[in-house]
């Protein structure tokens, strides 16, 4: 009987459906488990939810399963050493082990450690202590008029841990926000304070085995929450607009050409990656990402380091990942046996474009808000604040099956509201019967053979689709 090999995703968002989707696209893949997963793992080709959160429960059912081959999204499963808990129990893997997850769960020391190395990163300084920071802030916009700086939380943050600022109240408030109201828990205990730099803003992802080091496709992706600076609700964000986990994105990035790619390469991803290896002892597999600003300097484009993440991006995963035509069951297992060098990737020319929809403020009869409780317009900002959700999604099924459409936070709703196990998949997609639970809820992507194709389809589709308090930016694509 010919084999047919079954893969685990960990992930419970966009990205993790995404990756979902590519695996099911090989012919040689059986089944894809998504653990923990969310509804629209469900209605994805070949795809199966698995709602189980402890590295345990995952390490007990890939075993118990005969899963081949296991891929980690995020951040937080890879910090937590899950890598390390499935190699010691002989299951393939791919990621980052526990002590390479440094280069994301420290901006400090990353900043730290690329300087030393000689990788170009913005002027920066860490702290401890939020007085001395905002003495620094303070001394600086007082010597240095015209420039700004960006704060950010030492730890992960889920994408939100970072404030580009335009004024001295905008840093002081960043800090305070970080490390005296610890909105971040103890991802704030440090910060790290950089000089803003200004140019055009990359997301740069690589493939590795440790050994050979691949250029991923990129994407143009949108971080800040809304269209316009100078929107009215930033006035709950201390007037910035605030950055969020991603609004959207389209992929292929309009002006990462192939002489930026290979300064990127050679500056900047090969030394990181060796280097980690040769000065800290620490081999890095999986998928590498890098924040960058390209500053035009003397007639040149050169890139900086902004920060390190460890994995896929979300939202750029589920714009990249669609235009990938290598099989992505035979380019993981590359990874895991040290044999990179092996793959050619190939791409679709195609424009992907997606548009996040998320949880904004809800307008409805305060009488109706908490079911009586009193009305407190702070947990009602919407994301990436404090926001409502369990609210019933409409209209799925009427958007292009051309489309993809990518689940973010959402369930199927039970039954019976006593028994949160009551939940009819049957139903699968239709109005109702799947309800938001969390701040970013969905991802459609629409593809075309111009950005400007998939940027029209994909807002036209989009419109189709209708949850209480959706919310999403109206200028994604828009050159």
């Amino acid at each position: 009987m010919f084999f047919m090999p079954t893969v685990l995703v960990v992930d419970r968002g966009g990205r993790g459906n995404a990756i979902a989707y590519s695996f099911a696209k090989s012919p040689k893949v059986s089944k894809v488990f998504v653990a923990p997963g969310n509804a629209g793992s469900n209605l994805l080709e070949k795809c199966q939810q698995v709602p189980i959160e402890s590295i345990e429960e995952m390490i007990d059912f890939a075993e118990k399963n005969k899963i081949d081959l296991t891929f980690v999204g995020p951040e937080g499963y890879l910090s937590k050493g899950i890598v390390n808990k499935f190699l010691e129990r002989g299951l393939k893997i791919v990621g980052p082990t526990k002590e390479a997850t440094i280069l994301e769960s420290s901006k400090c020391d990353t900043k730290i450690f690329l300087s030393q190395i000689g990788v170009p990163v913005p002027e920066f300084k860490v702290f401890e202590d939020p007085e001395e920071a905002k003495a620094y802030v303070r001394d600086f916009y007082k010597n240095r008029p015209g420039e700004n700086v960006v704060v950010k939380a030492d730890g992960l943050a889920e994408g939100k841990g970072s404030f580009v600022c335009n004024s001295l109240e905008n840093a002081e408030y960043a800090i305070d926000y970080i490390m005296i109201q610890k909105a971040f828990g103890d991802s704030g205990k440090r910060v790290v304070i950089e000089k803003r730099l200004y140019g055009q803003e990359l997301m740069f992802f690589v493939l590795t085995d440790g050994k050979t080091v691949l250029p991923m496709e990129s994407a143009m992706d949108y971080k800040a929450a809304f269209d316009d600076d100078n929107d009215a609700r930033t006035k709950y964000f201390g007037g910035l607009n605030p950055r969020t986990g991603g609004m959207g994105g389209y992929s292929p990035h309009p002006w990462l050409d192939e002489e930026l790619k290979q300064k990127i390469m050679e500056r900047i991803a090969i030394p990181t990656i060796r280097k980690f290896k040769e000065l800290k002892g620490i081999e890095y597999k999986g998928i590498m990402y890098f924040g960058l600003m390209i500053c035009e300097e003397n007639g040149k484009k050169n890139p900086y380091v902004l920060e390190i993440n460890v994995r896929m991006g979300d939202p750029e995963a589920q714009v990249i990942l669609p235009r990938l035509k290598t099989d992505f069951y035979d380019l993981s297992e590359a990874i895991v046996e040290g044999r990179l060098n092996e793959i050619t990737l190939e791409w679709e020319p195609d424009y992907y474009l997606g548009i996040c929809a998320v949880s904004g403020k809800i307008i409805r009869p305060l009488f109706e808000y908490g079911r009586g409780e009193e009305y407190d317009e702070r947990k009602n900002i919407g994301y990436p604040g404090p926001h409502i959700t369990n609210q019933p999604i409409f209209g799925l099924r009427k958007v292009d099956p051309s489309c993809l459409i990518f689940h973010n936070g959402t369930a199927f709703k039970p039954k019976d509201p006593k028994d949160p196990s009551s939940i009819d998949p049957s139903k699968r997609d239709e109005d109702g019967n799947l309800v938001t639970t969390g701040g970013r809820v969905l991802t459609l992507v629409a593809k075309g053979k111009t950005l400007e194709e998939a940027r029209q389809k994909a807002y036209s589709e989009i419109e189709k689709i209708f949850f209480p308090g959706m919310r999403y930016r109206k200028n994604i694509g828009k050159i």
